[in-house]
C-alpha cells in the first residue's frame, strides 16, 4: 500500500495538473477539467467480468489510474498518439484523443490512400494491382477455386503488411485512453490491446473510453476461394481486438461504418468485398472484460468471443459482460461466444427491415452465453426465431429477453421465449440452460427490468460531450 503522505502528494499534483494541461492547449474550462478527471475513473465494484479483483490486480481493472501527472498527455494525430503509448512500456498512463486522429497517414500527417501502400513481390518485382489481382484469380478463369498464389498474391500480402504497419496501434498495460472535447474520433485504426507474448494472458489492465471508432477499413483483403460455397473476401482488422489480454474495460464508445459503409462496396468475384472484420473481437484466452454503454452500428461482423473450436486454451477464460449497448443495424454476431461465460443483459438490439441481419447471440463450442432482460425490436421479415444461431453449441440461458415485433410504439415488448423459437425452427434443439448464473451487476445488484432498457440505452450510451451528454 502506497504511504498516505505520497498518496497525498500525487493526489494534489493531479488537481493542480488538470488546469495545467488545459491551460497549456489554451483551453482552461472546467468542462474539460471535468473530462480530464474522468480519464482517471476506475471501473466500479461488481460491474461485471472487468471489476473481479485478482492477485494481479486487487482492484479490478484500473487502466491508467495510477499514472503520475507527466504521464498524462493530450492527442490530436497519429504520431502524438503513439509516442505516448510507448508500447510496450508498462508505466500507468492516461492518454486523451482530442479531435479526430487518422491511421491512415505518413510520419508527417499527410493523408495515405489505399494506392499508397501498393508494394512489390519481393521475388519478381511486380507491384500489386487490383486489376491485375482480379485477372489472375478469377474462379470463373483458368485459375478456378484454388487458393490464390505467386506474384500478385505476394505483392497483395506485401501491401497488406504496409497497411498494417500505420493502422496497427499497440496498447501496452495499465493505460487508460479517453476522448475529450468535442466528437473526439479514431478513424481507420486498429487498437491491439495485447501483450508482447502470445502465449497464455497476461494482466493488461486497459480502459478505453468516450471515443468515436470510425472505418476500420483493410485495403487488401484475403479471397478465399474454399471459404463457403462460393467463397469470401475476409478482412484483417477490427477496431479494437483483445488477445492474450486480461482486465479490459470499454465503455461508452460507438462503433461504425461512416465512409466505408458495406452498401458501397463492390461486389468482385460474386462477392461482397469486405473490407471490414470486428468492431470488437476478444479471443486468444483473454478474460475479465467488460464492455458497457456502447454504440454498435451499421456494420456486419460486430463481436467474436473465442479463437476457433480448436483453442483449447481458450477453456476456462473469455468471462465477458456486455450491458447496455446499442446495436443497430448490425448483421451478426452481437456477440457469437466460443468457450466463455459470456453475460449479455440489459442491451437494446434494433433490426429494421432492410437490414441485412443474421442473428444476434450465436452460440459456439462449449459457450455459456446468459441472455438476461435485453430489449429486441425487430421488424418483419426477422423474427423471434432469427436471433439466436447455433455453431456446434448446445445451451444458453434466455431469461426475461422481450421482443418488440416492429410496433414502434416502444413499451409493447413482449417477454419471448427466444430459444423455444429456435428449437421450434431448427434442429437439435439448444438447452435453454448455459451451466452458470451471473452475479455482477454493479451498484443495481440486479439486471433491470428489459421494457425500461431501450429508453435508457438510447439516453445513456455512448461517448459522452463536455457539458456530460451523450452524443
Amino acid at each position: 500500500h502506497m504511504p498516505a503522505s505520497r498518496l497525498g502528494r500525487l493526489v494534489l499534483a493531479a488537481i493542480l495538473t488538470l488546469p495545467a494541461l488545459a491551460a497549456a492547449r489554451g483551453q482552461h474550462h472546467p468542462q474539460l477539467d471535468r473530462q480530464l478527471a474522468a480519464g482517471g475513473e476506475t471501473i466500479a465494484a461488481l460491474d461485471g467480468w472487468a471489476s473481479v479483483p485478482t492477485d494481479a490486480l486487487p482492484q479490478g481493472t484500473t487502466g491508467g489510474a495510477a499514472a503520475l501527472p507527466e504521464r498524462w498527455h493530450i492527442v490530436t494525430n497519429r504520431a502524438e498518439l503513439v509516442a505516448a503509448l510507448a508500447f510496450p512500456d508498462a508505466t500507468p498512463k492516461r492518454v486523451y484523443i482530442k479531435g479526430v486522429i487518422d491511421a491512415n497517414v505518413d510520419d508527417a500527417g499527410q493523408p495515405l490512400s489505399c494506392e499508397s501502400y501498393y508494394r512489390a513481390d519481393p521475388a519478381t518485382g511486380e507491384l500489386y494491382s487490383p486489376e491485375a489481382f482480379l485477372a489472375a484469380f478469377d474462379p470463373a478463369g483458368p485459375w478456378g477455386r484454388v487458393e490464390p498464389s505467386g506474384p500478385q498474391e505476394s505483392a497483395r500480402a506485401a501491401s497488406a503488411s504496409a497497411q498494417q504497419a500505420r493502422v496497427r496501434i499497440r496498447i501496452p498495460a495499465n493505460t487508460t485512453i479517453y476522448g475529450i472535447g468535442e466528437r473526439p474520433t479514431v478513424r481507420g485504426a486498429w487498437f491491439d490491446i495485447r501483450p508482447s507474448s502470445t502465449s497464455g494472458n497476461t494482466p493488461m489492465n486497459v480502459i478505453i473510453r468516450n471515443i468515436n471508432f470510425e472505418d476500420t477499413v483493410d485495403c487488401f483483403p484475403e479471397w478465399d476461394p474454399t471459404d463457403g460455397s462460393a467463397g469470401n473476401w475476409n478482412a484483417a482488422y477490427d477496431s479494437i481486438s483483445v488477445r492474450n489480454a486480461t482486465h479490459v474495460w470499454i465503455d461508452h464508445n460507438r462503433f461504425a461504418d461512416v465512409r466505408s459503409d458495406d452498401a458501397t462496396l463492390p461486389v468482385l468475384f460474386g462477392r461482397l468485398y469486405q473490407v471490414h472484420d470486428g468492431l470488437l473481437d476478444i479471443t486468444n484466452a483473454s478474460d475479465y472484460v467488460t464492455v458497457s454503454w456502447n454504440v454498435f452500428r451499421n456494420h456486419d461482423k460486430t463481436m467474436l468471443i473465442g479463437s476457433s473450436d480448436s483453442a483449447s486454451a481458450d477453456r476456462g477464460k473469455l468471462r465477458v459482460t456486455l450491458h447496455h449497448n446499442h446495436f443497430d443495424d448490425i448483421g451478426q454476431r452481437a456477440p457469437r461466444v466460443r468457450f466463455g461465460q459470456v453475460h449479455v443483459y440489459n442491451n437494446y438490439y434494433e433490426v429494421q427491415s432492410d437490414t441485412p441481419f443474421g442473428y444476434a447471440w450465436g452460440v459456439g463450442v462449449e459457450s455459456q452465453l446468459y441472455a438476461e432482460n435485453n430489449y429486441l425490436e425487430i421488424e418483419a421479415p426477422f423474427g423471434a426465431a432469427d436471433v439466436i444461431d447455433e455453431f456446434n453449441g448446445t445451451r444458453l440461458t434466455d431469461t426475461g429477453n422481450c421482443l418488440d415485433a416492429g410496433s414502434r410504439r416502444h413499451g409493447k415488448c413482449e417477454l419471448t421465449d427466444f430459444v423455444g423459437a429456435w428449437n421450434a425452427a431448427n434442429d437439435p434443439d439448444l438447452v435453454n440452460d448455459a451451466g452458470w448464473t451471473p452475479t455482477l451487476y454493479g451498484r443495481q445488484g440486479a439486471a433491470d427490468k428489459a421494457k425500461h432498457v431501450r429508453h435508457d440505452v438510447l439516453k445513456n450510451a455512448g461517448p459522452r460531450d463536455p457539458r456530460g451528454n451523450c452524443h
